[in-house]
């Protein structure tokens, strides 16, 4: 049963990345593609909880949820973190 859950949290993971990585293309803005890293954040928790929920059926199984919501979190403030860098490289480099 683990394998599955495992499994379902990388496929949130790619999904939430690949669904960033367009909203990148699309607006051209690395700091929208962490707004929307963040945002699926919460929804690919909520997701996963209740798929969690469902399997399981025990109320602790919510935790799962959080769990991806928080590695999505922490996913987010990366690319957040990738942006500021990225902006003070090129405000240094046009000086």
């Amino acid at each position: 049963m683990s394998g599955f859950f495992i499994t379902l949290m990388i496929f949130f993971i790619v999904m939430a990345n690949i669904i960033a990585f367009i909203s990148y293309k699309k607006k051209k803005s690395i700091y929208a593609s962490a707004f929307v890293l963040l945002m699926l954040a919460a929804v690919f928790g909520a997701i996963g909880g209740v798929v969690a929920l469902l399997i399981i059926r025990d109320p602790f199984s919510i935790f799962y949820g959080l769990q991806v919501g928080y590695y999505l979190l922490i996913n987010s403030v990366i690319v957040l973190i990738i942006a500021v860098i990225v902006t003070v490289i090129k405000k240094y480099n046009n000086k």
